[in-house]
């Protein structure tokens, strides 16, 4: 089968599309023939040797994707031979013509979401979903910022925190991506581009604050993140690419928390529920994956390029 191969760390030209052993599900394993798979920054960071998580050796790239199932190993009960799904936290890379997973990494796609759509769900909506409920514990009625809210893992967090009945502000950094942001529930939007956007920040709250911040870029926005947060506000670090410079004391006199969360760390319990209620707003429609770009398979260096320049928005997933 087809599947990119990398045999050392390195930039997007260590990506090579080769020809590799097929695959054979294990016990409690299934077998998918993929349709799309999804790229996420994690996955740049881990080919680059730059992530705690190394993979051996040579590796195909990739958590999430989507397709049909091809075979399934003894024991699985739950997944059905030619059913949709969606996976994450596959077992060998996605960014393959077939990829095996853990039956229970193993999720329905129901038949009105797209493959695409479908690779775009594993590991921003469950990080989403996670920094919202399992860190930040948001509650009805609450205000959060979603700094960032025009990528993958942003445009989940505003469809999600909407279902839960959440204020949400969301920031972007251009004009398509803030109307993207509005589209897809955002009650106010904001240019951080803008000097005087913590300002503007400041008075749609009333100068209360924020209650939750979910920050994809803690290096850039972290110490000023703290002096927007209401008394008892939540920051989540869900991205950082360097470090950053605070002051603890915008954290103490608002009896403030800030909270670092990585998937790696789910219990399987954890996860379950979390998928659970994936599936469910994929049904009911309040869920909708937005899809930025696709690139062929021999096109991942091209599309690794994309996802790490600003202003980029959307999912960009691989079609083999």
């Amino acid at each position: 089968m087809k599947a990119i191969h990398v045999k050392e760390f390195g930039g997007p030209e260590v990506m090579k599309l080769e020809e590799v052993p097929d695959l054979i599900p294990a016990r409690h394993q299934v077998l998918v023939r993929l349709e799309a798979a999804g790229i996420n920054p994690v996955d740049i960071y881990i080919l680059a040797g730059t992530y705690p998580r190394k993979p051996a050796l040579p590796y195909t790239p990739g958590m999430d994707g989507a397709g049909i199932v091809a075979a399934v190993g003894m024991g699985v009960k739950n997944v059905k031979k030619d059913s949709r799904v969606y996976v994450e936290g596959a077992a060998t890379g996605t960014y393959a013509r077939f990829c095996l997973a853990d039956a229970a990494n193993v999720h329905p796609l129901p038949p009105d979401v797209s493959f695409a759509q479908g690779a775009a769900l594993g590991v921003p909506y469950a990080t989403a979903h996670r920094a919202l409920f399992g860190k930040a514990r948001a509650q009805k009625g609450e205000t959060v910022l979603v700094h960032g809210a025009s990528g993958g893992v942003g445009i989940a967090a505003v469809q999600i925190a909407k279902t839960a009945k959440l204020r949400v502000i969301g920031t972007a950094g251009s004009e398509q991506g803030l109307q993207l942001v509005k589209e897809h529930g955002a009650d106010e939007v904001l240019n951080h581009k803008d000097p005087d956007y913590l300002e503007d920040l400041k008075n749609l709250t009333g100068g209360k604050g924020v209650d939750v911040i979910l920050e994809m870029a803690a290096q850039v926005n972290l110490g000023k993140d703290l002096g927007q947060l209401a008394p008892r506000g939540r920051v989540v670090v869900i991205g950082s690419r360097g470090p950053v410079e605070i002051n603890p004391r915008d954290i103490m006199g608002r009896d403030a928390t800030v909270l670092g969360m990585t998937l790696f760390n789910l219990t399987p319990e954890e996860k379950e529920e979390i998928h659970k209620d994936l599936v469910k707003g994929l049904k009911n429609k309040t869920l909708k994956p937005v899809i930025g770009k696709e690139f062929p398979l021999d096109q991942a260096g091209e599309a690794h390029k994309l996802v790490m320049q600003p202003g980029s928005f959307g999912k960009v997933v691989l079609i083999p």
